[in-house]
């Protein structure tokens, strides 16, 4: 009975080798990834296929598309910011184009006749270009007072002054309308 007793306990020399193989696996199990070896056929099958045809066979869920993700009013204050400071380029890029074709005066013109045109449109009109540079000045202000007092730079802060940004843009540019 001792003698089988004895040789199941390793002794003290492969424990501590046992010991480093365990470590060394664990370790090397950590800091490297599995990886798919692909022969030169099914690589060449890899590069033919689509990343829908390769999800539609593993079955798994694709990524959740942008039109079910709900963005944090943050992230759409950010992007409203950057989408009215396009829009104000290309519209001034428009204005400088239509007088450099149509000759001096075309874009007065054009603006005259918008106005003239009926209340629905030229209300319309006037948001159309007040918003986005009521919106993107304000975006501005908000972020120099940022840059000069970083302490309100808080999750809770940035969120309020989010709506407070989308508020008075609105407000601003309702005003403009009666202008």
């Amino acid at each position: 009975m001792l003698s089988s007793t004895r040789r199941l306990l390793p002794s003290a020399s492969s424990l501590t080798s046992n010991n480093c193989n365990i470590v060394s696996r664990a370790t090397s199990m950590m800091f490297s990834r599995g990886m798919t070896i692909l022969s030169s056929e099914s690589k060449e099958e890899f590069k033919k296929e689509n990343y829908n045809a390769r999800m539609a066979k593993t079955r798994r869920p694709v990524s959740p598309h942008v039109t079910i993700y709900s963005f944090p009013i943050c992230a759409l204050a950010s992007i409203t910011t950057r989408v009215t400071g396009c829009a104000l380029s290309f519209g001034a890029a428009g204005l400088g184009a239509l007088e450099l074709i149509g000759g001096n005066g075309t874009a007065l013109s054009l603006m005259s006749d918008i106005g003239n045109s009926g209340l629905v449109l030229s209300s319309g009109a006037k948001f159309a270009v007040a918003f986005p540079i009521v919106y993107h000045y304000f975006g501005g202000l908000r972020h120099l007072v940022w840059d000069n007092a970083p302490d309100m730079l808080t999750n809770v802060d940035v969120e309020k002054t989010s709506y407070g940004l989308i508020g008075a843009s609105v407000l601003v540019s309702g005003v403009a309308l009666v202008v």
